[in-house]
C-alpha cells in the first residue's frame, strides 16, 4: 500500500518517474505503442478509395494486393510522422494537459532535435512509396503532407474547428488511392465520399478531445469538443448521419453491390448507433475507448467493399 501512496504523491507533485529509454520515447512519439485501432484511422480512407476504384475499373487482384500493402505501410509512416510534428508543435500545450504531460517531449525523454530526425526518417520513405504509384497520385499526395498535415497542429490555436482540418489531412488518402488505380478523379464519387470521411473524423476526434475539455480551457487549446459543449452528442450524430448519406450516394454512383450497402453502410450505421447510445462524454476512459472503436468502423466498411470486389471477380 505504501508504494501505491508514493506513486500518487509523485503524480500530484509532478515528481519525475524513472526515465524511459530513448527508444521507448521514439516509439511513443510515433504512437505505434498504442492500440492498432486508432493507428488505422489514416489507412482506412486509403484502402476504401483503393477498393472502390478497383471495383469500378476491374483492377487485377494481384495489383490490388500490392497497392494495399504499399498504402498500409505508407499511411502508417505518414500517421506516425503527423504525430511527431504535432508533438513538436504542442510541447507547451502538452505540459498543461494532465493526459499529455508524460509524453516524450514535454517530459524531456526525447530532445526536440531527435524528434526532427525521427520526422525525416518517417517522411522520406513515405514520400518514396508515393512516387512508386504514379506521378499524378504522388503530386496529389504531397498536398496531404503540406499543407494539410504540416499545418494541423496550428489549427487548435486559430480555430475551434481543428477537427475539420484534421479530417482533410487524415482522409486525403482516399483521392490519392483512387488516382493511383484509375489515373483520374470522378468528382461525384471521390469528393462526396471524401466529404463524408471529414465528417467521420470530426466525430471520432471530437469524442477523443472530450477527454481533455477542462485542461484545454486552461491551456487555451480550441476544439469542437469545447465549441459543441452540452450539444456534443446530437451534433456528432448529425455529422455521422452525413457520413452515412455520403457513403450511400457514392456507392450508388459507383454501382456498388449488396455487400457494400448491407455491410458497409448498414454495419457502419449500427456501429454509430452503439457508439452514441453507450458513450459518456464525462468519462475520459470511455472517450478513449469509443475513439479506438472507430478503427472497427474501418473494418466494417472495408468488408462490404471487399465482398463486392471479390464477387465481381468470381462471376464470369
Amino acid at each position: 500500500m505504501s508504494l501505491d501512496i508514493d506513486c500518487l504523491l509523485d503524480e500530484k507533485h509532478n515528481v519525475a518517474f524513472p526515465a524511459k529509454s530513448n527508444w521507448r520515447g521514439w516509439l511513443e512519439l510515433t504512437r505505434l505503442h498504442k492500440s492498432i485501432m486508432g493507428n488505422t484511422l489514416m489507412f482506412w480512407p486509403c484502402v476504401w478509395g483503393l477498393t472502390m476504384a478497383a471495383y469500378a475499373v476491374t483492377y487485377p487482384p494481384h495489383q490490388f494486393v500490392i497497392q494495399t500493402i504499399m498504402f498500409c505501410i505508407g499511411s502508417t509512416l505518414l500517421h506516425s510522422a503527423a504525430c511527431v510534428i504535432n508533438d513538436i508543435c504542442d510541447i507547451e500545450f502538452d505540459r498543461k494537459v494532465e493526459r499529455c504531460k508524460t509524453r516524450p517531449l514535454p517530459a524531456g525523454i526525447v530532445s526536440v532535435f531527435s524528434a526532427w530526425v525521427l520526422l525525416l526518417l518517417l517522411v522520406i520513405p513515405a514520400m518514396a512509396m508515393l512516387l512508386l504509384t504514379n506521378t499524378k497520385a504522388a503530386s496529389v499526395g504531397l498536398i496531404g503532407v503540406f499543407p494539410l498535415h504540416a499545418l494541423y497542429p496550428l489549427m487548435k490555436r486559430w480555430t475551434y474547428w481543428p477537427q475539420a482540418w484534421l479530417g482533410l489531412a487524415m482522409n486525403w488518402g482516399f483521392p490519392v488511392a483512387w488516382i493511383a488505380v484509375t489515373g483520374d478523379i470522378r468528382a461525384d464519387i471521390v469528393w462526396v465520399f471524401f466529404l463524408g470521411t471529414i465528417c467521420w473524423t470530426i466525430v471520432y476526434d471530437t469524442i477523443y478531445a472530450c477527454q481533455d475539455r477542462k485542461d484545454d480551457v486552461e491551456a487555451g487549446v480550441k476544439s469542437t469538443a469545447l465549441l459543441f459543449g452540452d450539444w456534443v452528442r446530437p451534433i456528432l450524430m448529425a455529422f455521422a448521419t452525413v457520413f452515412i448519406v455520403c457513403l450511400v450516394f457514392a456507392g450508388i454512383r459507383n454501382n456498388q453491390g449488396a455487400g457494400y450497402f448491407v455491410i458497409s453502410c448498414g454495419g457502419a450505421t449500427l456501429h454509430f448507433v452503439w457508439q452514441f447510445v453507450s458513450w459518456n462524454p464525462d468519462i475520459p476512459a470511455d472517450g478513449a475507448h469509443k475513439f479506438n472503436s472507430n478503427g472497427a468502423t474501418g473494418y466494417i466498411i472495408w468488408a462490404g467493399m471487399l465482398c463486392d470486389y471479390c464477387f465481381k471477380f468470381s462471376t464470369p
